[in-house]
């Protein structure tokens, strides 16, 4: 398959759960970046979370293929819970960069973890194989890429809802739509997700 002059995005996350702030995210990074295709990689386990227990991969990755199901540039990949124990990003966007050589890789991070992004294992490396693109928090002041990454922030869409919140929602038996898509909401429920207090 040609992939010289694609442009490859890449969004990961615990995804826990996936909800309509990752989508509207999505499609910001799809029109801003002319992205040929945009990959959703849920975390096995993320290094800035080692003390809280995730829910179980298969429903995650169950939740996120809902959100994004009928979106032909959009792709759910498993690679790094097929890898196992922690996910470095340097181990993604290796894989990336040896999938599609000769594409530009866009690399989406949230603005929290700007300030600490050039302490990211191989950030020399990973500064080179990729641009960083920043997901901008609604109410909150751009922050500089750290030296030596480069990148930008994304325009739209702000949205002022974490993951957090929709599963304190789910335990408290609050509506979570328009939070979250309709098919994830209705997973949620059936599946009783986030009833009972993380062990974090």
């Amino acid at each position: 398959m040609q992939s010289v002059g694609q442009y490859i995005g890449i969004f990961g996350g615990s995804f826990d759960p996936v909800h309509t702030g990752h989508l509207l995210v999505a499609q910001a990074a799809i029109e801003e970046l002319q992205l040929s295709r945009l990959f959703l990689i849920p975390a096995a386990c993320s290094p800035f979370k080692l003390d809280q227990q995730p829910t179980p991969a298969a429903h995650r990755l169950a939740m996120l293929r809902l959100a994004f199901a009928g979106r032909t540039d959009c792709e759910v990949d498993d690679l790094e819970i097929q890898r196992g124990g922690t996910s470095f990003t340097i181990d993604t966007v290796r894989h990336f960069a040896q999938k599609y050589p000769g594409s530009k890789l866009f690399y989406l991070i949230g603005a929290d973890n700007v300030p600490k992004l050039n302490q990211w294992r191989d950030a020399n490396e990973l500064a080179k194989l990729a641009e960083f693109i920043v997901i901008p928090r609604p109410g909150d002041a751009p922050a500089l890429l750290p030296s030596p990454f480069q990148g930008s922030y994304l325009v739209g869409h702000p949205f002022g809802v974490s993951a957090s919140q929709i599963r304190a929602r789910a335990k408290a038996n609050l509506p979570l739509e328009p939070l979250v898509p309709a098919a994830v909401s209705q997973f949620i429920r059936n599946n009783r997700l986030y009833q009972t207090e993380s062990k974090a």
